[in-house]
């Protein structure tokens, strides 16, 4: 039999070889359920007959919609097997962001989690006209609908599977389009990645050689069904690797689900390492005396000696015995406590993370590396073998992978990866990927002598201070958000006269030291604004200031002059960031006009008036006066402020 060149034809593979093997679980009010390969493979086939059933054919789309869920991953093995391609969409998406990707793909199905999906599929529905059907899994809520485009899932699957469904998986070729996933829309609409079989099964499989990942694998899958990153880690690599995926009951509950589990290969982008540091700042703030002290010291000796005793380095006896005590008292606790007890490989990527915090979770002995790469490249274009990992680099080129610098900086790679092309837009297609297969990554960076790729910025955004001096907007911003009270952060400084920032406070971080200092405020923009919370904010500044003058390079004369606080959360609702949580600089500087302005004016303080989703889901104006504060003294290194 010809190896699979498709994820049905791995399915059915993996249903003969692992049959009895578990393939998925999703924990569903509070009890785990659990699925075979070969019970997977059933489902599959029942749900193909039910989508052939409602009249959707090879070549059309058809949208998937929700949280993590056996049954949705699914979904779209089972629209591959009869030649349709699979749209995932963000589950968070407003109507008007759900109407782009339907509209501009054409989907004539939807398969989507449960009344809210339905709901956002329904108001758009005049301005998606190829959407036929529309099946949900959950049906809480939808008794009154009209059921003319409604349809319950579990009745889909009821249909007679046709004789010929496993011909038809055969018939399917690793060329053949696997998946449409759309770009998180830093610059614009979102534009479709078109990715093969090819593209997916050659990564998955680079990827889990490199690692050698098995099929005794555990992975969680959280992330959004529509992000490329979990397209490969929870359902590429798993096809081919045949490990169990692990769903957890609900976004709110898949830290606590992720305990559970103890997954042994994990993958985050760094927002998830920056909240889990935050969680683990504001314990330890609320912890006794003695716990409080034990956590210091133990960090402290991690902090010297942890990266290089998980590198197999020469340590001191004294140094590894005391580090073996840390692991009993204050390491292993800590690591169960966020679910990584089990952890054997972990990735992190998407976007910066900050050395500081990369360096904080390796020196508790996690095997945390990193690795780059894009939508357009099927995820991976570099990764970092073990034993040459460094904050600072996100490795060497990953399995087929070709790079090229050109002299503007800009980074080129081409791979078994390299996307297809953008679905219906060849103009964009041809100004990122050229005849020879050359992909435009739009990031700057260098190949150092290692052989190892440095990524300093999106190419569009490393500019020049008015002196000529070196401005990387997402390097200070890394630093910032390594201070758990700081969430986001959005640095200016391109052709002016000096850089400036604009913070968004950590809530809970923020509001359990206001708690601790008596601080008494009745919103977000109340604590914000507090003049307590902008001195403590401008000693994280002083510190971000001094880390730069203490490492040297192109970026030691680079400073933070200026600062404040926006009044509200940088928020996807708003426009302000992608749903993979990514600033859209160009937007926030159109929307903050008049506070950056203010910043770099002079004035201590600017007027602001905006339109914004408030958290109760109404449309409004918010208004404000925000406090601008000057950066004079400066702090301790960054290593040890935080």
């Amino acid at each position: 039999m010809k190896e699979p060149e498709t994820f049905p034809q791995l399915l059915l593979h993996n249903a003969r070889v692992r049959g009895a093997r578990p393939a998925m679980r999703h924990k569903d009010r509070g009890i785990w359920q659990s699925w075979t390969w070969a019970q997977q493979a059933d489902a599959v086939r029942a749900m193909a007959a039910g989508f052939a059933g409602l009249g959707v054919a090879a070549g059309e789309r058809v949208a998937i919609i929700g949280h993590n869920r056996p049954r949705l991953y699914w979904a779209m093995v089972a629209a591959q097997s009869i030649g349709a391609v699979p749209v995932p969409l963000y589950q968070d998406a407003i109507g008007a962001e759900m109407e782009h990707v339907l509209a501009h793909s054409g989907v004539v199905l939807a398969v989507v989690q449960d009344q809210e999906q339905v709901d956002k599929l329904l108001a758009v529905q005049e301005r998606t006209p190829a959407l036929r059907h529309i099946v949900y899994d959950e049906d809480r809520g939808l008794r009154g609908y009209d059921r003319a485009r409604l349809h319950d899932l579990s009745a889909v699957m009821g249909a007679t599977p046709a004789p010929d469904w496993e011909q038809r998986v055969a018939a399917g070729r690793g060329s053949d389009v696997s998946t449409v996933l759309y770009t998180s829309g830093t610059t614009g609409k979102p534009k479709g990645v078109m990715l093969t079989f090819d593209n997916l099964i050659a990564t998955a499989r680079g990827a889990n050689a490199f690692d050698t990942l098995t099929e005794t694998e555990e992975v969680v899958a959280y992330l959004p069904m529509a992000w490329v990153g979990d397209h490969v880690f929870s359902f590429a690599q798993a096809h081919c690797a045949g490990y169990c995926v692990s769903c957890p009951e609900s976004p709110d509950t898949a830290a606590a689900d992720r305990n559970e589990i103890g997954p042994s290969y994990f993958f985050a982008p760094p927002r998830v390492f920056e909240n889990l540091l935050t969680i683990t700042t504001v314990r330890m703030a609320d912890a006794g005396a003695t716990k409080r002290w034990l956590y210091d010291t133990f960090i402290a000796h991690a902090r010297r000696w942890g990266e290089p005793i998980l590198n197999r380095e020469p340590v001191p006896a004294g140094a590894r015995a005391l580090y073996a005590i840390g692991q009993a008292l204050v390491y292993a606790p800590l690591k169960n406590q966020m679910g990584f007890g089990r952890l054997r490989v972990g990735y992190t990527a998407g976007e910066a993370i900050g050395p500081e915090m990369f360096r904080y979770f390796r020196a508790l002995g996690l095997n945390l590396k990193q690795l780059y790469g894009q939508t357009e490249s099927t995820v991976y274009i570099t990764q970092q073998p073990d034993g040459e990992i460094s904050a600072e680099t996100v490795g060497k080129p990953a399995a087929g992978v070709e790079l090229r610098i050109e002299p503007t900086g800009e980074v080129l790679f081409r791979s078994p990866g390299a996307f297809l092309s953008y679905l219906d837009d060849p103009i964009s297609t041809a100004g990122t990927k050229d005849a020879e297969g050359w992909v435009k990554t739009g990031d700057a960076g260098f190949i150092d002598a290692r052989g190892h790729l440095r990524i300093i910025d999106r190419a569009k955004d490393v500019g020049k201070l008015s002196d000529g001096s070196l401005f990387a907007p997402k390097y200070l911003e890394n630093k910032l958000k390594f201070f758990p009270h700081i969430r986001e952060a959005v640095a200016i400084g391109d052709g002016r006269a000096q850089a400036t920032v604009m913070l968004n406070i950590d809530l809970i971080a923020m509001g359990n030291w206001a708690e601790r200092e008596g601080i008494i405020y009745a919103s977000y923009q109340d604590l914000a604004a507090h003049p307590r919370v902008y001195e403590l904010l401008a000693g994280h500044v002083a510190a971000v200031n001094q880390s730069l003058a203490d490492e040297g390079g192109p970026l030691a004369g680079l400073r933070l002059h200026r600062f404040l606080v926006l009044p509200k959360e940088l928020d996807a609702d708003d426009g302000e960031l992608t749903r993979t949580q990514k600033v859209r600089r160009k937007f926030i500087a159109e929307r903050y006009a008049s506070l950056i302005e203010a910043l770099n004016s002079g004035a201590d303080h600017g007027d602001i008036t905006i339109e914004t989703v408030f958290e109760d889901g109404r449309r409004g104006t918010m208004q404000a006066r925000v406090a601008i504060q000057e950066v004079i003294a400066r702090a301790p290194t960054l290593a040890h402020a935080a």
